[in-house]
């Protein structure tokens, strides 16, 4: 891995961790959202501890937790209970496979992703998954959009996405 920001992430020497969690975070009716609500200690060991595996960097177990932690619970591990448990709770398709999906001569669109991960987790509709993509159309993200009921709900227009035809590229790894 070059880049040494993603090194411990990507590199494979401290596992392999395929999708992680950015964040789990408030949302209004408009683009603007809540943030920093109040302010925040530097997150106890056993919160990093406990959470490494899903967000594999400290820095950003802490940027969550001031950032939209503070908004949305009193203490980390609450946040973080709920961030858990939402994110095990999400089947992801063979990322493998469907990297591969082109080269077998079916086009892997943003559309056709959301529409395996919805196929893999009941009540998650297609509408309630956005894709985002680099400029070169490496898939970078899965967001999956969820009411104050942590209940799958449709994305919000204003929420930055690939248009649904647009062909994505994924990463197979080392």
């Amino acid at each position: 891995m070059r880049d040494p920001a993603a090194r411990f992430q990507c590199s494979g020497e401290m596992g392999d961790f395929g999708f992680i969690l950015h964040g789990l975070w408030p949302e209004t009716k408009g683009a603007n959202y809540p943030q920093y609500c109040r302010a925040v200690g530097v997150l106890p060991r056993r919160a990093v501890r406990d959470n490494i595996c899903l967000s594999p960097s400290p820095q950003l177990l802490q940027h969550q937790w001031a950032k939209h932690g503070s908004c949305m619970a009193n203490r980390p591990d609450t946040y973080f209970g709920a961030a858990r448990l939402l994110f095990n709770t999400i089947e992801f398709p063979d990322m493998a496979r469907l990297s591969r999906e082109p080269e077998r001569g079916t086009p892997l669109t943003a559309q056709v992703l959301a529409e395996r991960m919805a196929d893999l987790n009941d009540g998650l509709p297609t509408d309630a998954i956005t894709v985002k993509t680099n400029a070169k159309g490496w898939l970078q993200e899965v967001h999956i959009c969820l009411g104050k009921d942590f209940k799958p709900r449709r994305c919000p227009i204003f929420t930055r996405r690939a248009p649904t035809t647009a062909q994505i590229k994924i990463w197979r790894g080392r």
